[in-house]
């Protein structure tokens, strides 16, 4: 992708000697694939100017820098995001030619497996990719997930297991400093308890990407389940423990203050409890008891519909994620503060 983005640029700077007309027909633009932070400078350091959601389009200015771009959102405000093709996914024909140099193959798929927009299974699933299909590894977002592009130019994720994909050539190394996935910014609020619920926060982000292991040990930071998680949370921020188990940690929820089993009346940093997967279907779950349904996992809530949480080896380990119109919202029992 990097290769084909860098064409694209040096063809958009020649077609920059015509008129003006011309020129915009030469314009590289990227869809973004996951929110990302946009921000003043090509640094984590710099200023953040807004979260860019997924959908969004930008045009691409400059990809000089091999970690960032300098992009131009939809209301003409020019920036940097990561170059990471997690968020990013170049629209080779907007350069206006048919004829961009195509990506060099450095795998193939070993048997059939699932090709999805996202990395992770909870992600919507292109396609299946078959067996012996040649693909581009464009980039690894974690250590379950490549991110490769096919034989049409279509970008997406596939399984790192070597059940599925044999790695041919040369995969390109990622960047040192990876862009984290944005949070929502913390709503205006005073006190104590907002500084501790920030803390508590910024302590779990710390965490990000670390990998999940069921009954994970709870005085090793190395992996974690979705309670070990919390708990650690909560320790390193405000030196509180809480019960090791999701379902002791709904209890203590329970027991400090009214829990509320409908999630938009949560506030960020409170505590998220859900009932086990039955499918994609909000029917699946019509016959749940939200104080009687035994919880099988847990997550604390960053507001504007997205959480903080780790589910499974296969998603990645410590991750955020949008709740709304997903099992997870169907899953939900109930939730509330911890402090």
């Amino acid at each position: 992708m990097k290769r084909t983005l860098m064409c694209l640029l040096a063809a958009a700077t020649v077609w920059g000697a015509y008129p003006h007309s011309q020129a915009n027909a030469a314009q590289v633009s990227g869809s973004i694939q996951y929110g990302v932070n946009f921000r003043m400078a090509p640094n984590t350091s710099s200023t953040i100017i807004r979260m860019i959601g997924k959908g969004e389009e930008v045009v691409v200015l400059d990809s000089s820098n091999r970690n960032w771009l300098q992009v131009r959102d939809s209301k003409g405000k020019v920036g940097y995001i990561s170059s990471d093709s997690q968020y990013i996914q170049i629209n080779e024909s907007s350069s206006g030619s048919n004829n961009s140099p195509a990506l060099k193959t450095n795998a193939t798929i070993a048997a059939s497996v699932s090709f999805r927009t996202g990395p992770s299974t909870d992600a919507a699933r292109i396609r299946y990719m078959q067996k012996d299909e040649k693909v581009t590894i464009t980039g690894k977002p974690n250590s379950y997930w490549y991110a490769v592009t096919d034989a049409n130019g279509t970008a997406g994720y596939v399984s790192t297991d070597t059940k599925y994909i044999t790695v041919t050539g040369q995969v390109a190394t990622p960047p040192a400093t990876e862009e984290k996935p944005a949070v929502p910014e913390a709503k205006p609020e005073s006190g104590a308890a907002s500084k501790q619920v920030e803390a508590i926060i910024a302590a779990g982000m710390k965490y990000l990407g670390t990998p999940y292991e069921y009954g994970s040990k709870r005085d090793d930071t190395s992996t974690f389940d979705c309670s070990d998680l919390i708990r650690q949370m909560f320790k390193d921020a405000i030196g509180v423990t809480l019960p090791a188990d999701s379902r002791g940690q709904g209890n203590y929820v329970r027991s400090k203050n009214a829990a509320v089993t409908d999630w938009h009346k949560l506030k960020r940093g409170d505590l998220m409890f859900f009932m086990d997967y039955k499918g994609t279907s909000a029917s699946l779950y019509s016959g749940k008891i939200p104080f009687s349904t035994k919880i099988s996992h847990a997550a604390i809530y960053l507001g504007d519909g997205k959480v903080l949480h780790t589910y499974s080896k296969a998603s990645g380990g410590v991750r955020t994620d949008s709740i709304e119109g997903k099992h997870w919202e169907y899953r939900f029992l109930y939730g509330g503060s911890a402090l």
